[in-house]
């Protein structure tokens, strides 16, 4: 059986990391959670799962924590490995829909998108829509690979791709540098259709406008230098 490994960055998800594990557990997956230097103690919730656990001692960022994630799936051999967010937005019944291309189509990347069908379109509170559309554009115009959801971060990797994509982008500019590494790589991809959940919680967690604006200046003071 190929070995899939779920990558769960983690930074003070105290109140839900257990809930968002927990349905992993009856899956034949991996569970790596890469704790960012939270505040919280995380492994308290999650001390009698059969996880691998691995932290930072200071917070470095998601793109640090998927970093050390692939280069922890890459030095146990795994064959495939996925993004998946600690704060329960994404639904594990997506997982097998991502790897599926990575495996029948041979595609070396799957990248997730809330913009695909009408129904899971309607569930991305409006805001959210309109930044995702800034997000689109920005990352089109940087990478030249112009996604319909170019923010998502549940993404399926092949070996050939996470061994070859080094993110050194610790903060939510990994993003877009992902897709530039999809192209400079060569590597084949290709969006599949899934559902994020809006809590309440990961509402509160989510980026705000001025997040958005960061990551845009970041983007062309690289593009300049």
């Amino acid at each position: 059986m190929d070995k899939v490994f779920i990558i769960i960055p983690c930074y003070n998800e105290k109140e839900v990391i257990r809930k968002t594990i927990l349905p992993l557990m009856a899956l034949p997956y991996q569970v790596v959670v890469i704790d960012d230097g939270s505040f919280e103690n995380i492994l308290e919730e999650i001390l009698d799962l059969n996880i691998h656990y691995l932290r930072h001692p200071v917070n470095l960022g998601q793109g640090a924590a998927l970093q050390t994630g692939m280069d922890y799936a890459l030095q146990c051999d795994a064959d495939y490995l996925v993004h998946f967010d600690a704060d329960g937005q994404h639904q594990i019944n997506d997982i097998e829909k991502m790897l599926t291309p990575l495996r029948d189509e041979q595609r070396d990347v799957v990248l997730g998108s809330r913009f695909l069908n009408k129904q899971t379109i309607a569930e991305v509170p409006f805001y959210k829509r309109i930044l995702l559309q800034m997000a689109k554009v920005i990352n089109g115009i940087f990478t030249g690979i112009w996604l319909s959801d170019a923010h998502n971060g549940f993404r399926a990797l092949n070996r050939n791709a996470f061994s070859k994509i080094r993110l050194e982008e610790n903060n939510m500019v990994h993003a877009t540098e992902i897709i530039q590494q999809i192209k400079y790589h060569e590597l084949t991809y290709q969006e599949v259709s899934t559902e994020i959940i809006y809590t309440e919680y990961s509402k509160q967690k989510g980026q705000s406008p001025l997040n958005a604006i960061s990551i845009f200046i970041d983007l062309i003071l690289k593009k300049l230098l």
